[in-house]
């Protein structure tokens, strides 16, 4: 840590500097936060707790910290203030709760797991707790990844640090995003069009031979491909697919809604007669202001 960190962690250390401008909001905070610590350690104490809470491990929980951080990203997405809220509570409550359980463990605590992040924070903005200057959100970032760099010197890599079970679109995406700041990316969108071209060109040949393992092969490397146009084009792919996804989800639903209607079931439908209603409600979506693209 720098001297201009140590002295902005200082000055920061009886939490008066972190409590402007907006001192009752984070007052509010700290009690709220507290009360929810205390109903957690309720929950998991041995004498009057709950058996489900006491049940839980770390490892018995991985699969709630993801389904609630998705969770939240759909209310985000939808722009539900509301539900954002209560989704966030529920990220929250993953974290009080697995620290109580670290804590229970005797491996972590959440004052280990706040100081953590609070001593990060202010490490990695030395341009408002320190003496640095950044005054654009790209000096800010490369700033944070010189910092960073720092905190993981016993990196050996520049892909180390990527999570390895984060999922497949996103790791493909970051580990581009990693490999690209060494220089080694295409100079523009004209040499990852031409990459996905190519990568597509193959995979139609692995079909042709029929190997199954050659076939899984060529189709990671055309999605992979892919993903590098989609970054190229600044845009998220994991956003893009996941409003593909709804649009498809949406449109299928009009169609099976109308076929059951009339008393008829899909399986007896041609692909012929479910497509004309398919492509009516994409010109009509159209029509209705460019929902073809999304919601």
């Amino acid at each position: 840590m720098t001297a201009s960190s140590r002295s902005g962690c200082e000055a920061s250390g009886g939490g008066e500097s972190l409590l402007k401008p907006d001192a009752p909001a984070v007052k509010r905070g700290a009690e709220e936060m507290t009360r929810l610590l205390a109903i957690v350690a309720k929950l998991r104490d041995p004498n009057g707790g709950c058996p489900w809470d006491l049940a839980q491990t770390l490892a018995s929980l991985r699969g709630d910290l993801i389904e609630e951080a998705y969770e939240a990203l759909d209310a985000s997405e939808r722009g539900d203030a509301a539900g954002l809220a209560e989704e966030l509570g529920d990220v929250l409550l993953q974290v009080a709760l697995q620290s109580q359980i670290g804590q229970d463990e005797g491996l972590f605590d959440f004052a280990q797991v706040a100081k953590g992040i609070a001593d990060k924070m202010i490490y990695r903005h030395p341009h408002v707790f320190g003496d640095a200057t950044a005054k654009t959100p790209g000096e800010v970032l490369r700033n944070w990844d010189a910092l960073k760099g720092k905190e993981k010197a016993e990196r050996k890599s520049a892909l180390d640090g990527i999570p390895k079970h984060a999922p497949p679109l996103h790791r493909a995406y970051q580990l581009q995003k990693r490999a690209a700041r060494t220089g080694f990316d295409w100079p523009d969108l004209g040499g990852a069009l031409a990459k996905l071209d190519e990568e597509v060109g193959e995979l139609r040949e692995a079909i042709e031979g029929g190997k199954r393992e050659e076939i899984m092969g060529e189709l990671g490397d055309a999605l992979f491909a892919l993903v590098k146009v989609a970054r190229f084009l600044k845009c998220d792919p994991h956003h893009a697919l996941e409003r593909t996804n709804r649009k498809f989800e949406r449109r299928f639903r009009v169609m099976e809604a109308e076929i059951t209607g009339s008393g008829k079931r899909l399986k007896d439908c041609t692909l012929e007669e479910m497509e004309a209603i398919w492509n009516r409600q994409r010109r009509e979506d159209k029509a209705a202001g460019g929902t073809e693209n999304g919601e």
